[in-house]
């Protein structure tokens, strides 16, 4: 198991969040330039042109902060409005198949959660490193001590 990472680990699509800040950044700016150049626009206009970037540039900052991190005793799934954290237990497989939009965790409660912060939009080959580097991790850390599980029953 030498061939695992050091923990923590997160995951994000690197390209997809620079591409997606620096067109909120660049749309913000150029939303609030327009509204400052137009003399005709009164002071409230001007506010409502630079509100409407503020708010743009919000939305693509929040699709830029999906990520999943895994530590020692899990994983947190930041996706575009949850957060979702979950013991190694609950994670029974990790799926990134041929046209998914981003991976998969079939969960031991019998649901899958989507984990944006893998995906293979724009860096499809990271995207199948992480994927795996993942799946890894939930391999080896899945399997738990048996007087472990043991003293769970009981208690």
């Amino acid at each position: 198991m030498s061939n695992l990472p050091t923990l923590p680990v997160t995951f994000r699509p690197g390209r997809t969040r620079v591409v997606l800040l620096t067109a909120g950044a660049v749309i913000l700016l150029v939303i609030s330039a327009v509204a400052m150049l137009l003399e005709q626009l009164g002071p409230g206009e001007r506010l409502s042109f630079i509100l409407t970037g503020a708010l743009i540039f919000w939305v693509l900052a929040q699709l830029a902060r999906v990520r999943v991190v895994a530590d020692e005793s899990g994983v947190t799934v930041v996706n575009i409005a949850s957060r979702r954290r979950l013991d190694w237990a609950e994670i029974l497989r990790v799926n990134l198949r041929p046209g998914d939009a981003w991976v998969f965790l079939d969960l031991s409660d019998g649901t899958s959660l989507p984990a944006l912060g893998i995906q293979p939009g724009i860096d499809k080959q990271q995207a199948i490193a992480d994927a795996r580097t993942l799946r890894i991790l939930a391999e080896a850390r899945s399997v738990r001590d048996p007087e472990e599980s043991t003293e769970q029953d009981q208690g």
